[in-house]
């Protein structure tokens, strides 16, 4: 099972819907849309997806 990092290829922003699509093997495209989506919708999208950032490591070198 793969873990949850933030790639250091293919990020847009923070990595943050790139790590989430390669961790459930998802295109990243459609998890970025559906972010995009959600934001259209009241809630906490935005904080969600800083502390995501914050709290979801970055890929090591070695990985890349």
């Amino acid at each position: 099972m793969n873990t949850l990092y933030r790639p250091i290829n293919g990020r847009i922003i923070g990595g943050v819907c790139a790590g989430l699509a390669q961790r459930f093997g998802w295109n990243p495209l459609t998890v970025r849309v559906l972010f995009l989506l959600s934001c259209l919708l009241p809630g906490p999208q935005f904080i969600a997806y800083i502390a995501l950032w914050i709290i979801m490591p970055s890929e090591s070198p070695a990985r890349a």
